[in-house]
C-alpha cells in the first residue's frame, strides 16, 4: 500500500526541518522573555498555569508552520479550552486530518515561571493519526531531541538509545503530579508510595515532553503520568519508540494519540512497571 510506505509518509526532510526551525525560534524567544512575565493565569486548576509567553510561542509556531504547510491541520495547547474533556474533543475534531501538527509551546510553564530550568517546546507531526516527526527542544540547555519514524532518535545529531537497566531495582524513574486533584493525584500518590521503595530513585521535574526525551536518551529508565494531553506526549512518544523504548497506557495497551495516562520505558522494565502500577491501583 502506497499510503503506508515510509518514504511516502515522511516525504522530504522539510517536515523535520520546519519542526526544528519552529522549536529553535520559539525556544530562543521563550528564553528572551525569562523574568518578564506580566500576566499569569490558571487554567484547569491552580497548578495549571498559562502566560502570555505560552500564547506568543504558540502563535509563532502556528504562523511558521502555516507559511510552509498552509493546508496542514494544527492542534496546540493554547487553542483548546482547559480540562480533559475539551482536550479529548479537540483531538477528535482533527482526527480525520491527513497531516496534523501537535504542539505544546511551553511544556513546563510552572517551571518557567519560577525560573526552574526544566521546560521545553514540543512539536510533533502526525500523518493519518501516526506520529512521523517528533522534536523536543530544551532552550535552557540548548538540547534538541529529534526523531523521524523509522530513522532513529537523536540529540545534538548523535543517535541515542534507551537505557539498558533490566529491573526496577536498578532503574531511575520519573513521574508527574497531575493538575486534577480528585482522582488523578490521589492515584499518582498511591503509585509513588508503591514504586519508590522498589526503584533506585524517583524524580518529578515537571515537563512530560522532557521526561520522555530523557527516557529516549537513556537518562531515565522509565516515566509515567496521569491525565496528559496529546500535545504533552506526541513528540516524546516517537523519541521513545525510535530509541528502542516502549510506550503504553497504564494497562500496558499500545499508545495512541488519545491515550492520557501513559507509561514510557526502555522496554526492558516495562512489564514490571505496569504490573506494579496495576497493583497500586488495585490496593486503593
Amino acid at each position: 500500500m502506497v499510503d503506508n510506505a515510509p518514504e511516502r509518509v515522511v516525504g522530504s526532510k522539510s517536515f523535520t526541518a520546519v519542526a526544528i526551525n519552529c522549536a529553535a525560534k520559539a525556544g530562543e524567544w521563550i528564553q528572551s522573555k525569562i523574568g518578564s512575565v506580566k500576566q499569569l493565569d490558571t487554567k484547569y486548576s491552580m497548578h495549571d498555569l498559562v502566560t502570555e509567553v505560552d500564547k506568543g510561542s504558540e502563535r509563532m509556531i502556528r504562523n511558521l508552520i502555516g507559511t510552509h504547510f498552509p493546508h496542514h491541520s494544527f492542534l496546540g495547547e493554547e487553542g483548546v479550552e482547559p480540562g480533559p474533556e475539551a482536550a479529548a474533543k479537540a483531538l477528535q475534531d482533527v482526527s480525520d486530518a491527513e497531516y496534523l501538527w501537535i504542539v505544546d509551546p511551553v511544556d513546563g510553564t510552572t517551571n518557567y515561571v519560577h525560573g526552574f530550568p526544566f521546560y521545553s517546546v514540543s512539536i510533533a507531526l502526525a500523518h493519518r493519526g501516526q506520529v512521523i516527526v517528533g522534536v523536543v527542544y530544551d532552550p535552557s540547555r540548548d538540547e534538541l531531541f529529534i526523531a523521524e519514524r523509522g530513522k532513529g532518535a537523536y540529540v545534538h545529531g548523535r543517535k541515542v538509545e534507551a537505557s539498558k537497566e533490566g529491573t526496577l531495582g536498578t532503574s531511575l524513574l520519573a513521574t508527574g503530579f497531575p493538575a486534577e486533584h480528585l482522582t488523578a493525584l490521589p492515584a499518582n500518590l498511591r503509585e509513588i508510595g508503591a514504586i519508590a521503595p522498589k526503584v533506585r530513585n524517583l524524580r518529578s521535574s515537571g515537563s512530560a515532553a522532557l521526561h520522555l526525551a530523557y527516557v529516549a536518551s537513556g537518562r531515565l529508565s522509565g516515566f509515567w503520568e496521569h491525565n496528559l494531553s496529546a500535545w504533552d506526549i506526541a513528540a516524546g512518544s516517537l523519541l521513545v519508540e525510535e530509541a528502542g523504548g516502549r510506550m503504553s497506557d497504564l494497562a500496558g495497551e499500545p499508545y495512541h494519540l488519545g491515550v492520557r495516562d501513559i507509561v514510557a520505558t526502555n522496554s526492558l522494565v516495562h512489564d514490571e512497571l505496569v504490573s506494579e502500577l496495576k497493583k497500586a491501583s488495585a490496593a486503593k
